[in-house]
């Protein structure tokens, strides 16, 4: 069971850098056209597009990135403490 919630954590952490470098990759002209930029987009954009229609741009600053990385995060640690919990 702790191998699982390891496991599960681990790839919650992975895709928060997913998320942090596709984010990061807007800074750059023309990173999002490359074979990472494009797979990233992928995986990154449809759990990112619910935080879009629901949280408006700030100007140029869009922050819905933020919310749904802290979202992750505290999926991650609500996983931890429902196993200690459980356990």
């Amino acid at each position: 069971m702790l191998t699982i919630l390891s496991l599960i954590t681990s790839l919650i952490g992975l895709y928060s850098w997913a998320l942090i470098i596709y984010i990061l990759m807007s800074w750059f002209p023309n990173a999002k056209e490359t074979a990472i930029g494009q797979f990233l987009a992928r995986i990154c954009e449809p759990y990112l597009e619910p935080f879009r229609k629901f949280i408006p741009s700030l100007g140029m600053i869009d922050i819905s990135p933020i919310v749904a990385i802290l979202v992750l995060r505290f999926a991650s640690d609500g996983l931890r403490q429902l196993f200690i919990w459980l356990v």
